[in-house]
């Protein structure tokens, strides 16, 4: 796992160096052509004294402002040619909260459509004198005809581009659409102050990311070169060593699981019941898409509780637990796992049945001391269990009617308050001197493990 990591976190470092590179570059570029087309680098205040002056002007109004949206209130950006009385007022409430949706600007709030308002002091809120607001617009500045212009960026509400009039005339259609022209720009200069913040900002902390970058490569470097082999070797030994061997073996830093030994295991041995009859009747394509399905289905089954594949032949499976890698209650395991695989592939079985197939499924389970290490050659390696206990488990296995789960004494002194079982009777099996009394697992138990 730590040559794996270090595999990936090589990758990743390559990967964002190249990312870090890239985002560098169009990054900056794009601060140089922002730079150009923007006519303020990032400073609003021009730009807003600048949009309000000419839209004031062009508008016919009296004065205007302009106010950002935070998603919950207005807050006062900028003014041009505000009454003093107005300036005085909002200088000690800049801050806005539009709740009431009778009222222009909440209307247009609400809507995020323009409010055009021919006379305010027409208003029902205003003659109601329910909104402080709208009195001061009217009292203190002399507003009478007012427009409220949505900033959107995208659909979202980010502000509000005010015009006031202190007498009642319309804000005619073209005025209207100069007016929302005024807001689109603003918006756009927004943006454009709020990229160039981020330019930097971003520019700053990739250049701080890039020095940790050489940093941590200089120090992985070593590193790597040290795990690369260890990487390698890894890779071999997954080839052709089950994958708890391998991982154990790589993460142990030596070998020395591969030298003979013995341990306590136990062995689960199953096979296909009649796949030598399909296999000599049917055509190779269905016999490889069968064996397919069904070492994937007992695959998943033996990772999933911490089995070590030993082999398999065509249809014979063979599983060992408690080596190399301890389990707790071996046997129990073994048990527990054939009952999930009898289940898994009889519902294999029964869709093969369905096909014309009669292929049922056996098993054998027997615990003992067995002999345990690497055999083969270079290059072709198999991790084997020797021993009496193999040879029962294959034995029970070869007894086992469909759908069986028979196992060994020792492993019903090991399981016999977990599970239910029958007696099926002595076996007299091949290469094994005694009699040995078999039993059937008939379910999982209601006590705990």
């Amino acid at each position: 796992m730590i040559a794996i990591e270090n595999a990936r976190l090589l990758t990743e470092l390559r990967q964002r160096t190249d990312d870090l590179t890239e985002s560098l570059e169009q990054q900056t570029a794009t601060s140089e052509v922002l730079q150009v087309i923007s006519s303020s680098p990032g400073d609003l205040e021009p730009v807003f004294a600048t949009m309000l002056e000419k839209a004031v002007h062009i508008c016919h109004a009296r004065f205007g402002t302009i106010q950002r949206w935070d998603g919950d209130a207005l807050h006062l950006m900028a003014t041009h040619n505000a009454p003093p009385a107005l300036v005085d007022a909002r200088r000690g409430s800049p801050v806005h909260r539009p709740a009431d949706p009778n009222t222009p600007l909440g209307r247009m709030v609400a809507t995020k459509t323009a409010s055009h308002v021919v006379d305010v002091a027409a208003e029902q809120v205003y003659i109601e004198r329910r909104n402080p607001r709208v009195l001061e617009i009217v009292e203190l500045a002399g507003v009478r005809t007012a427009l409220f212009v949505p900033m959107l960026k995208e659909s979202e509400l980010i502000g509000s581009f005010s015009l006031y009039r202190q007498e009642v005339r319309p804000f005619t259609d073209k005025q209207i659409a100069l007016a929302k022209n005024f807001a689109a720009q603003a918006v756009i200069a927004i943006e454009n102050a709020r990229l160039l913040k981020e330019l930097r900002e971003r520019t700053d902390q990739l250049e701080v990311q890039s020095k940790e970058v050489v940093k941590l490569n200089q120090q992985l470097e070593q590193r790597v070169a040290d795990q690369v082999g260890e990487i390698e070797r890894m890779g071999r030994l997954r080839r052709f060593l089950p994958p708890q061997v391998a991982d154990l073996i790589v993460a142990s830093g030596t070998e020395k699981q591969l030298e003979s030994h013995r341990r306590e295991i136990t062995a689960l041995f199953c096979d296909l019941r009649g796949f030598t009859g399909f296999s000599e009747s049917s055509d190779p394509e269905d016999v490889m898409a069968l064996l397919r399905d069904y070492h994937a289905a007992i695959g998943e089954t033996i990772i999933k509780y911490s089995g070590t594949l030993e082999r398999y032949a065509g249809d014979g499976v063979m599983v060992v637990f408690n080596d190399p890698v301890p389990v707790e209650k071996p046997a129990l395991q073994a048990v527990l796992m054939a009952l999930e695989m009898r289940d898994v592939i009889g519902a294999l079985t029964e869709k093969w049945r369905r096909l014309g197939h009669d292929i049922g499924f056996g098993l054998g389970i027997a615990h003992g001391f067995a002999t345990l290490g690497t055999i083969g050659f270079e290059g072709r390696f198999d991790y084997a269990a020797i021993g009496t206990v193999s040879n029962v488990a294959s034995r029970l296995c070869d007894e086992a009617k469909p759908g069986q789960i028979l196992i060994s004494p020792r492993v019903l002194m090991a399981v016999e308050n977990a599970v239910t079982v029958e007696p099926v009777g002595e076996f007299a099996l091949k290469g094994i001197r005694r009699p040995i009394l078999a039993y059937n697992v008939l379910a999982a138990g209601s006590s705990k493990p």
